[in-house]
C-alpha cells in the first residue's frame, strides 16, 4: 500500500507540471481562464508543499545541505551580476552607430525555417511559433522538481539538488561572459540596441585607437600585419560623459551611460544596469537555452520518465523559436545544448555530496552494528527502527531537536517560495 501510494505521488508530478505549463499557456489563448486557473493551482501547490512538510521524514539530512545550498546561491548572483556587467559592456563598447549599420549574420537555421515554413502544414507550423514556453516556465519546473523530494518523487536532499543546479548554472554564466567578451558578434536584430540602450553613439575611445582604423580599410589591415602595432591616426569624438556614481565610478568606464541617462532615475548606476536585459549583441552562447537545458537534465536524471522526455521535446520547440524569432543565431542555441549538457555530467563528477554521504552512513553503520545485532537477537524492534532511523537521517555533530527541524522545514518552505516568486515575477517576460 505505501508503495502504491509512492508510485501515484511520483505520477501526480508529471501531471503537476504539464498542467502548470498548459494553464500558464492559457494567457495566450484565453486570458479570463488564465487568470481564474492560475492562483488557484499556485495556491493547490503551495497548499500541498505545506501540508506535506511535517511529514517529511528527511529534514535532518535537508539540514546538511544548507551550506552547500547558500554557497552556490551566493556563487550564481555573483555570477549574474557580473554577466549582467558584461552584457552591458560589450554593447556599450562599439557605440549605438555600429549597432545600427552592422549587418546580421548569415544563418543557416534561420534560412531553413524560413524554408519549412512553405512545406510544412499550416497547422504545424502556427504549432513551431506558438509561444508554449519561456524562460520563467524552466525555473518553475525545476523548482517544482526540487520540491518533489517532499512527495518521495525524487530521493532527498532537495536542497543538494538546488545547490548543484545553481552551482552549474554558475558556471555556466561565467563561460558564458567569457565566450561573447572574446568575439563582439552583431545582432540578429539590428534595432535593439537604440531601443534599449541609452549610450554614445560613438565607439569607447579604446575602440577608437585599436578597432575603427582597421575595421574596414584593408591597407591599414595589411600595414596592422607587418607592423603588429596600431599606428592608425585617432579620428575625432566627443568626450565621455562621467557621472558622479561616487566608489562605483569605475562602471563608468564599462556602463558608458550617455547624456540623456544622466537625467531622472538615470543618475544611479544601477538603474542604468537595469536596462540591459538580455542584452542587444549576439550573446554566444544562449543564457535562455542553458536554462531550459540544465532544468532538462536535472528532471531526466531525478525523474527520468515521459515528463523528461516532453521537456526535452520544449527545449527543442524552444531552440528553434530563439532562432526564428532571431533571438539568437543557431550557433548559440547548439553551443548552448551541449554545453549544458556536459556541465551537468562534468560537475556530477566532483559533486562529491552524494559519495561524502554514503561514507558518512558506512561509518554510522560500522558504530552502531555490535547494537543492532544485540537489539536484533533480543527481538527489540523498537530499538532496531530507533537505529535504522539515526542511520538514515543523520546529522554530523549534535542531533538537532524536534522544534529546532520544524523551524528549520518552516523557513527553507518560505525561503523556496519566495524564490520561486521572484524567480516568476523577475523572468515572465522573458
Amino acid at each position: 500500500m505505501a508503495r502504491s501510494g509512492a508510485s501515484r505521488l511520483r505520477g501526480g508530478l508529471g501531471i503537476a507540471a504539464l498542467c502548470y505549463v498548459g494553464i500558464d499557456y492559457l494567457r495566450r489563448v484565453s486570458p479570463s481562464w488564465h487568470a481564474t486557473l492560475q492562483p488557484k493551482l499556485w495556491l493547490v501547490l503551495a497548499l500541498a508543499a505545506i501540508c506535506r512538510a511535517p511529514f517529511y521524514p528527511h529534514w535532518s539530512t535537508e539540514l546538511r545541505s544548507v551550506l552547500p545550498f547558500l554557497g552556490s546561491l551566493l556563487f550564481m548572483l555573483v555570477a549574474l551580476a557580473l554577466e549582467a556587467t558584461s552584457v552591458h559592456f560589450v554593447t556599450a563598447l562599439l557605440g549605438l552607430d555600429w549597432h545600427r549599420t552592422a549587418l546580421p549574420l548569415p544563418d543557416t537555421g534561420q534560412w531553413l525555417f524560413l524554408a519549412l515554413n512553405e512545406k510544412l502544414p499550416a497547422v504545424v507550423v502556427q504549432v513551431l511559433r506558438a509561444p508554449l514556453i519561456g524562460l520563467h516556465h524552466y525555473l518553475m519546473l525545476f523548482l517544482m522538481l526540487a520540491f518533489s523530494v517532499l512527495f518521495d518523487c525524487v530521493k532527498a536532499p532537495g536542497l543538494g539538488l538546488g545547490a548543484r543546479y545553481m552551482f552549474t548554472m554558475a558556471v555556466g554564466r561565467l563561460l558564458r561572459v567569457i565566450t561573447f567578451l572574446s568575439t563582439i558578434l552583431p545582432s540578429a536584430r539590428p534595432w535593439c540596441a537604440s531601443a534599449r540602450f541609452e549610450i554614445p553613439n560613438h565607439p569607447h575611445p579604446w575602440l577608437q585607437k585599436y578597432y575603427v582604423p582597421y575595421a574596414s580599410d584593408l591597407n591599414m589591415i595589411r600595414q596592422l600585419l607587418r607592423e603588429d602595432m596600431s599606428n592608425a591616426p585617432i579620428g575625432d569624438y566627443p568626450a565621455e560623459i562621467i557621472p558622479e556614481w561616487g566608489r562605483m565610478k569605475f562602471l563608468v568606464n564599462i556602463l558608458r551611460p550617455s547624456s540623456a541617462a544622466l537625467s531622472g532615475d538615470g543618475t544611479s548606476w544601477f538603474s542604468t544596469l537595469k536596462r540591459t536585459g538580455g542584452g542587444c549583441n549576439d550573446l554566444i552562447y544562449s543564457g535562455h537555452m542553458l536554462v531550459a537545458v540544465l532544468t532538462a537534465m536535472a528532471w531526466t536524471e531525478a525523474y527520468p520518465g515521459w515528463m523528461s522526455a516532453g521537456i526535452w521535446f520544449l527545449v527543442l520547440h524552444s531552440t528553434q523559436r530563439e532562432i526564428r524569432e532571431r533571438h539568437h543565431y543557431s550557433v548559440d542555441c547548439i553551443v548552448a545544448i551541449y554545453v549544458g549538457i556536459l556541465l551537468w555530467r562534468t560537475i556530477n563528477l566532483f559533486w562529491s555530496a552524494k559519495d561524502q554521504s554514503k561514507t558518512f552512513r558506512l561509518e554510522q553503520l560500522a558504530q552502531i552494528e555490535g547494537r543492532l545485532v544485540q537489539a536484533a537477537k533480543d527481538a527489540d524492534l523498537e530499538k532496531v527502527r530507533e537505529m535504522l532511523y539515526e542511520l538514515n537521517n543523520p546529522v554530523q555533530g549534535q542531533n538537532p531537536t524536534k522544534r529546532a527541524l520544524w523551524g528549520f522545514a518552516a523557513v527553507v518552505i518560505i525561503f523556496s517560495l519566495g524564490i520561486g516568486l521572484l524567480a516568476f515575477t523577475l523572468t515572465a517576460d522573458g
